[in-house]
């Protein structure tokens, strides 16, 4: 598990190849990742927005970016966590991704909550 806090927002990742969506002879490889976010600060912060960079082991590079995160944008007091699940497809079975998550505090105020580079290598690799 990939940890990195910014500003009292602190993000973990943790990844998974997805074996059954994937198809290595057709040069398709499916990761799964878990993002938990956590707000130890002590302000109330909305996630408005996600800005990803993912990267694959041929060179080839993908921008992703949007509206909050898989369709949500959570609210988190003081305290409080926020998890969710997403996938990501490479042509290749190495990887990695990073990004930020663009929050919002209760005064109107902004900041960019990055997220940890991590790694998506199939099982298989690893040997």
């Amino acid at each position: 598990m990939e940890t990195l806090t910014t500003r009292g927002i602190t993000i973990s990742v943790e990844t998974y190849y997805q074996e059954e969506h994937s198809r290595p002879i057709e040069q398709k490889h499916v990761f799964a990742y878990r993002i938990t976010i956590e707000n130890q600060s002590a302000d109330t912060v909305q996630l408005l927005r996600r800005h990803w960079y993912i990267f694959d082991s041929i060179g080839l590079t993908r921008e992703v970016e949007g509206e909050g995160v898989i369709g949500q944008q959570p609210v988190l007091q003081p305290s409080e966590s926020h998890q969710y699940t997403s996938w990501c497809p490479l042509m290749t079975e190495i990887g990695k991704m990073y990004g930020t998550f663009l929050m919002e505090k209760e005064d109107g105020t902004t900041f960019r909550a990055r997220i940890p580079e991590f790694q998506l290598i199939a099982p298989q690799k690893m040997n």
